[in-house]
């Protein structure tokens, strides 16, 4: 009987333990869309790692073929700062969350909406590492689209 308390109370541990890295990551994406929409340039730099890469799923208009466009975080944190606020509002739901020691994949449907008005819609993929104890974004993936919104 005492060891299966035991077994149950270390169970019981590492579901906590693993709840509080998957909160502790959401926190970080989190932080990212509040930064988008109050145009906060600290706040935004400050969720992603210092080599992240960042990517997003295009067609290209000539072909109509998938192509992959990579975009500076300087250039995104100056353009998202130059809005005024409340202009970029992107709404996210969080479909997988997994964390495995310092590495986290996070994958969100989300809706853009710029000005109040819809956008596009499409899925953010994210790769998170864990650096001096917080969560940073290493590197972000997304597909755009007018319509076929999966959230």
């Amino acid at each position: 009987m005492r060891h299966i308390l035991c077994f149950l109370m270390l169970a019981l541990c590492l579901s906590a333990k693993a709840q509080f890295a998957q909160d502790s990551v959401r926190q970080t994406v989190n932080r990212l869309f509040i930064a988008m929409k109050s145009s906060d340039a600290g706040l935004l730099q400050s969720v992603f790692a210092d080599s992240c890469i960042l990517q997003t799923i295009a067609f290209d208009k000539t072909t109509g073929k998938p192509v992959v466009k990579n975009a500076l975080v300087t250039d995104f944190v100056k353009q998202i700062a130059a809005l005024p606020v409340n202009a970029a509002d992107e709404r996210i739901t969080f479909k997988e969350v997994m964390v495995d020691a310092d590495l986290a994949s996070v994958w969100t449907p989300y809706q853009f909406f710029y000005n109040g008005k819809f956008s596009h819609c499409g899925v953010n993929s994210f790769q998170l590492v864990r650096l001096n104890g917080l969560w940073k974004i290493q590197y972000l993936i997304d597909t755009r689209r007018k319509d076929k919104c999966l959230n």
